[in-house]
């Protein structure tokens, strides 16, 4: 599999990548998938969702995506209600949001690690935990922190 294209979402004011992508969730449990049109090896998916966070609740806000037929897909297809933003109260999980530098690189999906992840816990669509993962720095090659 190849590393693939990040959702987007904005959390205190700021526009980041997600690792995590809370739509396919709705998905599985029974929410109509338009027809989305293949466009890269790097978007399995055939989507880019836009998320924020708003007062601890996740919101969908946007889609960027094609239909089969040519159609720029919007939220309101799958959405019809809600054709602006979308409260995610489908989604119970972690959203890993990565953060500072590309630490190792990994041709897989969302396997490539950071310096740092920004971790929400998020419980039927509400934010219920904030926390912060720091990853390992591995030492380059010859560098064995040895002053010799």
């Amino acid at each position: 599999m190849t590393a693939q294209f990040p959702e987007k979402i904005i959390y205190q004011g700021e526009e980041l990548a997600m690792c995590t992508e809370p739509l396919e969730d709705y998905f599985s449990k029974g929410g109509i998938r338009p027809c989305f049109r293949r466009s890269s090896t790097a978007l399995w998916r055939r989507y880019i969702g836009s998320w924020e966070i708003v007062d601890d609740r996740l919101y969908l806000t946007g889609l960027e995506a094609w239909l089969e037929d040519g159609t720029k897909a919007t939220t309101a297809m799958i959405f019809p209600a809600f054709p602006d933003k979308i409260f995610a109260q489908w989604y119970s999980g972690q959203l890993r949001i990565p953060q500072g530098e590309l630490v190792e690189y990994i041709h897989m999906g969302y396997g490539s690690t950071y310096e740092r992840d920004l971790l929400l816990e998020v419980r039927c669509g509400a934010v219920v935990e904030t926390s912060v993962r720091h990853n390992d720095v591995l030492a380059s090659d010859g560098d064995d922190g040895l002053p010799f």
